[in-house]
């Protein structure tokens, strides 16, 4: 009887490189105010943004991913050649086919890579580096690029004083690789369809085809619920992670959850009993909501700017429309 062969697994797996891109244009929370009737003072104190970031008509969501996997790929020393998978993380590609990673893996010399997108709203970034962790350490790729980007000034309405103005555009990068030590904790993931609509698209396409008069569809959310389950249901699940991971709210440098709402984030920081001295992901002041990009987006920030370093032990979550969430204790690069 022959015997079956299977991948050679590899023991670790961990982030070697991060990139980000941001959309050029700084749009002010005085620029976005009178259409929802609202001040730069209010949007301040219910989010904590001050400006955000949005992109020019004559970029797509691709264009922002490409730069930043570009990014990414120097940042680490490789070239497309070197990817074996990419996994893009949005609900912003224009078309239901072919997969904006497939595209991206050509623009970036990365064919014949496998390549699929991921549809996990904000939660999309973690949810690819949990799955890049597994096919690294499975023995089914040797190099992963894991790329989270948005442009969702693409689908939102100006006078909509729900989620639009907290939107963003912009995309974060990393490269999952083998590592000789362990550089990524076991993803705590998992969704509550039965919330589905509390963030939703206001009609679907097909409606859109029998009614033209509906208007482009964008996003809308149920504020006070989203809040209360992000602010209150979250942190168990960052608990968990750092749990599976073997390490306590004392062992962690750097925590970077989702770039929603900064009251959200000082909530679970209080709430996981995260030390003063833990660095905290503040992205969303500048750049708005990117959703999928945002966890990159702010990692690549406090890389950059020096306030977290290669090594530190990071906690990250993910969490948005679906209801879908995923969290990892991480090594940054």
């Amino acid at each position: 009887m022959t015997s079956l062969k299977q991948a050679e697994p590899t023991q670790f797996s961990r982030i070697l490189a991060i990139g980000g891109e941001r959309g050029e244009l700084v749009v002010t929370n005085d620029d976005i105010a009178g259409p929802i009737d609202s001040s730069d003072e209010w949007i301040r104190q219910r989010t904590g943004i001050v400006t955000r970031r949005r992109a020019g008509a004559d970029k797509d969501v691709l264009d922002l991913a490409e730069a930043a996997a570009n990014k990414a790929l120097h940042a680490a020393g490789l070239v497309g050649a070197d990817i074996d998978a990419v996994i893009l993380s949005t609900i912003t590609h224009m078309h239901m086919t072919p997969s904006g990673a497939a595209i991206l893996a050509e623009r970036i010399g990365a064919t014949p890579a496998a390549a699929y997108d991921v549809s996990a709203a904000c939660a999309g970034y973690a949810y690819g580096i949990g799955q890049a962790d597994a096919l690294v350490r499975a023995g089914l790729a040797r190099h992963v690029l894991v790329i989270g980007a948005e442009k969702l000034s693409e689908i939102i309405d100006p006078t909509d004083r729900s989620i639009s103005f907290l939107l963003g555009d912009g995309a974060g990068a990393a490269i999952v690789g083998p590592s000789d030590t362990p550089g990524i904790g076991p993803t705590v993931w998992g969704s509550d369809g039965a919330k589905a609509t509390a963030i939703r698209q206001t009609h679907s396409w097909t409606e859109l085809r029998e009614d033209p008069s509906l208007g482009w569809p964008t996003l809308r959310q149920d504020g006070p619920t989203v809040f209360k389950w992000a602010g209150f249901q979250m942190a168990p699940i960052a608990e968990k992670a750092m749990a599976e991971a073997g390490v306590t709210a004392q062992d962690i440098q750097v925590f970077i959850p989702h770039q929603a709402n900064m009251r959200i984030i000082d909530q679970m920081k209080k709430q996981l009993g995260l030390p003063d001295t833990v660095v905290i992901a503040r992205d969303i002041a500048e750049t708005g909501n990117t959703s999928a990009a945002s966890i990159p987006l702010a990692a690549e920030r406090l890389l950059t700017e020096g306030q977290a370093r290669s090594g530190d032990l990071a906690l990250q979550i993910g969490f948005g429309a679906g209801l879908v969430y995923a969290a990892q204790v991480v090594v940054l690069p």
